[in-house]
């Protein structure tokens, strides 16, 4: 493979995903790393911020590209002159929703092959769901299971004002 595609929110990105960049930069010449932009989300960051947050968190990868996206996986992957799209899969809950997705990118894409690389087993349940709910109890020690190093201060910083926001 020479490019591949690895799609997603990361909002933020986990250490659940970053195991599933690093493990894909491996396995193609150039791994392209596109942040959804869904204007229907609520976001913690913007796609922008999305983006520096994984390339602090991703550094040490020199064949790893982040970019935004707009619309479809399948045509991201296609402007990216790729034929191939990465998938991260957590525990076998999710399997039905990918199997799902991957079925209609093959009626949208057929030229694209999705590859599944099956969650390291200490990552299972690591979610940027879980990580909004948990970050304000949590210590650095313990948020870093779930988040990349270098991210966890901004991560802590943006979900403290959300929270001083919330209460007024």
């Amino acid at each position: 493979m020479k490019i591949a595609v690895y799609t997603g929110s990361f909002d933020p990105i986990t250490v659940g995903h970053l195991n599933v960049i690093q493990r894909s930069s491996r396995l193609t010449e150039r791994l392209i790393v596109g942040v959804g932009i869904n204007v229907q989300k609520s976001e913690l960051f913007t796609p922008e911020e999305r983006c520096e947050l994984i390339r602090e968190s991703i550094a040490n990868l020199p064949n790893v590209e982040i970019r935004t996206f707009q619309g479809l996986a399948v045509d991201f992957v296609r402007q990216c002159d790729s034929n191939v799209m990465i998938r991260g899969v957590r525990p076998l809950t999710d399997i039905d929703a990918e199997f799902t997705m991957t079925s209609a990118n093959r009626q949208l894409a057929p030229e694209i092959e999705t590859v599944f690389l099956m969650s390291d087993p200490s990552f299972s349940h690591v979610s940027s769901s879980l990580i909004k709910q948990i970050a304000h109890l949590a210590d650095d020690e313990q948020l870093a299971k779930f988040l990349p190093q270098p991210i966890i201060q901004r991560v802590r910083e943006r979900l403290n004002a959300r929270r001083q926001q919330a209460s007024g």
